[in-house]
């Protein structure tokens, strides 16, 4: 889950970033609406913190002209006000829900999943595909009732590939997602996350194992198959003809062709 978060000063927008970062939030920094505004235009957020007051002009106003845009994020307000009043004039900006200052960082992170959980494209707390189950606010995941052990970079990419399951998602999407603005990343860094967590969740067996089948597209980006138990012979990638190995080193899957024309064809994806 990527957030932005929103705050007069810098050194308060990194303890609540920091506050919220191990629970399985990607957050970036916005000391400003200017900024914020920039940062909205580059990244899909999956939400949005606001601390008020902010230091370049109205808080509340600013979110209400947001909130126009059909696409954007659900937003929790940190107040700074304790009246009533305030909270209310909060929610009646635009807030979904709203927070007074001091405010612990688990709750935090509750109040963000419970967002996340309300009708439209927002995450449940339990997400399954196949054999697979990952419990969003524990970060933890269950392969047929046995415990997988993830590192943090890798339950990340897990929620998010479940959370698009039978989507294609480019590599661009994956590193926005999964890294800051102030984080060092290397070319290979998506490839051999994806390996790793392959090797994890068994997905180079395919669905012979009740794992769901992590592809790679060759070009385009990643793919999570829910592959019924029949289909668990040979797949073919989307696009074969680009050839085989999308991913190298110890413990890595690679997209397989195949050598007969009448293989199973995996169904079209979508792509983000």
């Amino acid at each position: 889950m990527r957030v932005l978060v929103i705050a007069e000063q810098e050194w308060l927008a990194e303890t609540i970033a920091k506050g919220i970062d191990w629970r399985g939030f990607r957050c970036d920094v916005a000391c400003s609406l200017e900024t914020a505004d920039a940062d909205l235009e580059l990244i899909h957020y999956d939400a949005v913190i606001l601390q008020l007051p902010v230091p370049d002009g109205d808080g509340l106003a600013w979110l209400s002209r947001r909130r126009l845009h059909p696409d954007f994020p659900p937003v929790l307000v940190l107040t700074a006000f304790n009246a009533i009043c305030d909270r209310i004039a909060s929610l009646d900006a635009g807030a979904d829900d709203c927070l007074v200052n001091p405010a612990d960082s688990g709750e935090i992170a509750a109040r963000l999943r419970a967002l996340l959980r309300r009708p439209g494209p927002r995450s449940p707390p339990l997400l399954h595909v196949g054999g697979l189950v990952f419990d969003v606010a524990a970060r933890q995941l269950q392969h047929h009732g046995l415990e997988v052990p993830l590192t943090h970079k890798e339950a990340e990419l897990l929620e998010l590939l479940m959370r698009r399951v039978g989507t294609v998602l480019r590599k661009s999407v994956i590193t926005d997602a999964l890294y800051g603005f102030n984080e060092d990343v290397t070319p290979n860094a998506v490839e051999a996350l994806v390996s790793r967590l392959r090797h994890k969740i068994g997905a180079s067996d395919g669905a012979s194992n009740g794992a769901p089948a992590l592809d790679t597209v060759r070009g385009m980006g990643y793919i999570l198959r829910d592959v019924p138990d029949a289909d668990a012979g040979d797949r073919t990638a989307p696009h074969p003809e680009h050839g085989a190995d999308a991913v190298t080193g110890p413990s890595a899957t690679v997209v397989r062709r195949t050598q007969d024309p009448q293989a199973t064809r995996v169904p079209p994806a979508r792509l983000a």
